[in-house]
């Protein structure tokens, strides 16, 4: 047994595919095939049932697969703590992001970050909160930009920059004509993002509402608010780096009375070995975004 067969063994309980495992694990799928009959008569059980429809892992891969997860990720810590030994800012760094940031923000910063970290190899990951999370956990992940507290020992965060929300409204709205907007005005008509999103908490607590709302559209993405938005279908919150986008489809943003808004934090495992990587990119991140908060709903970053 070594530690490859540990990583198809993962890949398989991942993608419950052989051939997109194979694919994963940059082999073909019959040497995955072979490779996974060896192990299996090496330990002596069947680690997945095969049918023409699907793989799916049996109750002793189940039993087994939290130790293969443990040893490839402490194959994979050894192999950190040695590059942090040659150089922390060199090398892959998976960096999770959610939803409402990542169109926004990583054009902005990627730059940036090519030019201050050139040996580092920054892979974004987009999901939502809960999700991301679970990576980081799992070691899936090196660190996360994410806009929410988080609770446990075994994590840490530090802000990066603070970001405004902003009243997005279609151009006939009565509120458009004003210069400011009360967050409380909005809970009539709000559009918020389906459950599972952050920003929609956020949302409902800015306008003061509970999280039980009526008909009202639950989106999947901003994008989508956005365009409802411009339709006429209602008004929303957005983060400030959104408005740009918000702009081009002919909303009217205005700021908020209370001026509600976010912390952007960079978030990483208490006892991850690249500390130096997380604080460089964080640094170069918040150094990009620098007086954004202040800066205006539509002032450039």
């Amino acid at each position: 047994m070594n530690l490859r067969d540990l990583r198809y063994i993962l890949a398989i309980a991942e993608h419950r595919h052989f051939g997109r495992a194979a694919e994963a694990s940059g082999i073909s799928q019959p040497t995955l095939s072979v490779q996974l009959r060896k192990l299996e008569e090496l330990l002596g059980v069947a680690l997945f049932e095969r049918s023409s429809k699907a793989v799916v892992p049996t109750a002793a891969c189940e039993r087994l697969i939290g130790h293969v997860r443990a040893a490839v990720a402490e194959a994979d810590a050894i192999l950190s703590v040695a590059l942090t030994l040659r150089d922390p800012l060199a090398g892959r760094f998976r960096l999770g992001i959610i939803p409402t940031l990542a169109p926004y923000l990583l054009p902005l910063v990627f730059a940036p970050l090519r030019e201050a970290l050139p040996a580092l190899e920054v892979e974004p990951w987009e999901d939502q909160t809960s999700a991301i999370v679970d990576r980081l956990r799992a070691h899936e992940l090196d660190a996360a930009l994410l806009a929410t507290d988080l609770d446990g020992p075994d994590l840490a965060s530090r802000p990066l920059f603070a970001e405004p929300f902003l009243a997005a409204l279609p151009p006939e709205h009565p509120l458009a004509a004003r210069a400011v907007v009360e967050e409380g005005e909005l809970a009539r008509d709000i559009l918020v993002l389906a459950e599972g999103h952050c920003l929609r908490d956020q949302t409902l607590a800015a306008c003061g509402q509970s999280g039980a709302l009526g008909g009202t559209l639950r989106a999947a993405s901003l994008s989508t608010l956005l365009n409802m938005v411009a339709a006429g279908y209602g008004t929303t919150l957005i983060p400030g780096l959104a408005a740009g986008a918000a702009q081009d489809a002919g909303i009217v943003l205005r700021p908020l009375a209370a001026q509600a808004g976010r912390t952007v934090r960079i978030v990483w495992r208490a006892r991850f070995p690249r500390r130096g990587a997380v604080d460089a990119v964080g640094d170069v991140i918040a150094a990009r975004l620098r007086g954004f908060a202040t800066g205006g709903a539509t002032g450039a970053v």
